[in-house]
């Protein structure tokens, strides 16, 4: 029997970051948040529906230093804040899953 193993909240994380991708783009016409939102979504989208952590935690680094960055520079929450703190959760949720994997082999 074929067995799928997709991971829930790596779903949810990944259409949110789309999600905000497309609200930066029609908010302010922004290209830019529109193809780095999108692209960021469908690859964490990826990793989600193959639960590949290594690909969530990956995308979930990179969303959190860039973002994280923005947020500092800009001194705005909104949207760089709710992307870092959704990614550090996306980071702890592959933390967990890493040490569990270890501790169950």
């Amino acid at each position: 029997m074929l067995e799928i193993n997709v991971d829930i909240i790596g779903v949810i994380y990944s259409v949110l970051i789309a999600a905000g991708g497309i609200f930066g783009y029609v908010k302010a016409g922004s290209i830019a948040s529109l193809v780095a939102g999108v692209c960021s979504g469908l690859i964490a989208l990826f990793g989600a529906l193959t639960s590949n952590f290594y690909v969530l935690g990956a995308i979930a680094l990179l969303l959190t230093a860039v973002m994280g960055y923005r947020w500092l520079d800009s001194k705005n929450f909104m949207p760089p804040g709710i992307i870092v703190i959704l990614s550090l959760i996306m980071i702890a949720r592959c933390v967990v899953y890493f040490v569990w994997q270890r501790n169950s082999t």
